[in-house]
């Protein structure tokens, strides 16, 4: 059987512990010597809110040491809200300590927006480089130029709630730099003076409405891609040479067709003509009967055909000697 003395110093073991986490009296003393006003019931509610108080004293320790006023209801708030209070607390002492203009409310704002306030007053402060991806555009010669492209940034503190990133930045930039090359005459020119790209790019104000401002655009390299406009031309051609023939396959039929037309009429008109000359011996022989044709007119008929036969023969040995 267990001493009662035992179970009693097992009961006040647990009472002792119980207590000590419940007031958190080593936080209660960090406080006040550090010369934070927070009471020791203060942290024993925020263990029946859900709110670590080490969290707490710790974010309260650290902005009076660094000059700054919070208030301990935001911070509770801003951590029931699921933010992060210690990186937002060191992100306003770096804004303070880099004379940025960064309140308490817009560093939570942006903390609660899944932004990582921290490093975004770290880029205020040291700016970033972003490299494009590289950017094909052609001149008005033809010629296709493959350019690349370093972007200097830094946060833009009161865009970064609501403001584009980085890849409406390098979009921009793209866009930028195809324009840019696009109104040149000569690829040349582009060649020789490649911060022309860079100077008209950054006049147009590619960073409104974005979480960053540009610095400077920096052209890393340029080189020469296809010669566009000579392949424009041979296809031109090519489709002008495949129209051409077309148009001439097509007159070339409508001949043969004229052609076979024609020879269905000649072959209609000689048809007409051997009927007709079947006729003739019929008109002969009524002409005898009726008394219209004599003996000697049939004879003075004969010979004028007999000679235009033989005129015919003449005439068409004559054609094939000289063909």
């Amino acid at each position: 059987m267990i001493p009662s003395f035992a179970i009693l110093a097992v009961l006040g073991a647990l009472l002792f512990f119980l207590l000590i986490w419940l007031f958190p009296i080593n936080l209660w003393l960090s406080a006040r010597f550090a010369n934070v006003r927070i009471s020791l019931i203060q942290l024993v509610f925020m263990r029946f809110r859900k709110v670590p108080p080490s969290v707490i004293v710790k974010a309260m320790v650290t902005a009076y040491k660094a000059g700054l006023n919070v208030n301990r209801d935001a911070l509770e708030a801003h951590y029931l809200a699921g933010g992060n209070v210690l990186a937002v607390i060191k992100a306003l002492v770096s804004a303070d300590k880099a004379n940025i203009d960064l309140d308490f409310k817009s560093g939570t704002a942006i903390d609660l927006a899944g932004r990582d306030v921290f490093e975004a007053v770290q880029l205020s402060v040291n700016p970033k480089v972003i490299e494009s991806p590289p950017v094909t555009a052609v001149a008005k010669d033809g010629i296709q130029l493959i350019a690349k492209a370093r972007v200097t940034v830094r946060a833009n503190i009161k865009q970064l709630v609501g403001g584009a990133g980085e890849t409406t930045i390098l979009a921009r930039v793209g866009e930028g730099i195809v324009t840019s090359i696009g109104s040149a005459v000569s690829h040349k020119e582009v060649l020789e003076n490649p911060d022309t790209i860079s100077k008209l790019v950054l006049a147009k104000g590619l960073d409104s409405g974005t979480a960053f401002e540009i610095l400077s655009i920096d052209i890393a390299d340029v080189d020469i891609g296809k010669n566009i406009g000579a392949e424009l031309q041979i296809d031109q051609a090519n489709a002008d040479k495949n129209i051409a023939q077309a148009k001439a396959e097509e007159r070339r039929a409508m001949a043969v067709a004229n052609e076979q037309e024609m020879i269905a009429k000649a072959q209609e008109a000689r048809a007409k003509v051997i009927e007709a000359e079947a006729e003739v011996p019929k008109a002969i022989a009524e002409a005898f009967r009726s008394g219209n044709l004599g003996l000697m007119d049939f004879y003075r008929l004969e010979n004028i055909q007999s000679d235009t036969t033989m005129r015919k023969s003449i005439s068409g040995e004559d054609d094939q000697g000289t063909e």
